[in-house]
């Protein structure tokens, strides 16, 4: 594919499509508030990924850039899957240079199991450790 690029800039993100994605088409961000992605963007380190200057993709890590790192709000657009653009996203992730020597990454999944152990990624080795608060409504709510 021609004119690849993938870009820790923030300035050139389309927060409206990264939006409309993830509030529209993801199952794990259904109803997220604009204000809710911006927020999460400007705390976070983004990959968009760019076909001819166009986004077609996105990354985020929320991480400390010395011990963890937990990748979400990945994506690429329908029209653009099947192109590559996922694995090199991944590449470009895992060799950020803030990224080097973490600890731990992890992720969660419901369909892309296959993309992720490609890249090193494994269920987790000691489950009963993890803990979580869990609000699946948290968008649904009116005093957001």
């Amino acid at each position: 594919m021609d004119n690849v690029e993938i870009s820790t800039d923030v300035s050139r993100l389309d927060i409206e499509l990264i939006h409309r994605f993830l509030s529209l088409h993801s199952y794990w961000a259904k109803g997220i508030p604009l204000e809710t992605v911006q927020r999460s963007i400007e705390n976070s380190l983004c990959f968009g990924v760019y076909v001819n200057e166009e986004q077609v993709g996105f990354a985020r890590l929320i991480t400390d850039k010395a011990t963890f790192a937990y990748l979400a709000d990945v994506f690429i657009l329908p029209d653009h899957q099947g192109k590559g653009l996922a694995g090199k996203l991944m590449v470009s992730i895992q060799s950020h240079r803030d990224l080097h020597g973490l600890r731990r990454w992890v992720l969660a999944t419901a369909d892309a199991h296959g993309l992720y152990e490609q890249f090193g990624f494994r269920p987790l080795s000691q489950p009963d450790r993890f803990m979580e608060i869990r609000n699946p409504e948290v968008y649904r709510r009116s005093d957001l």
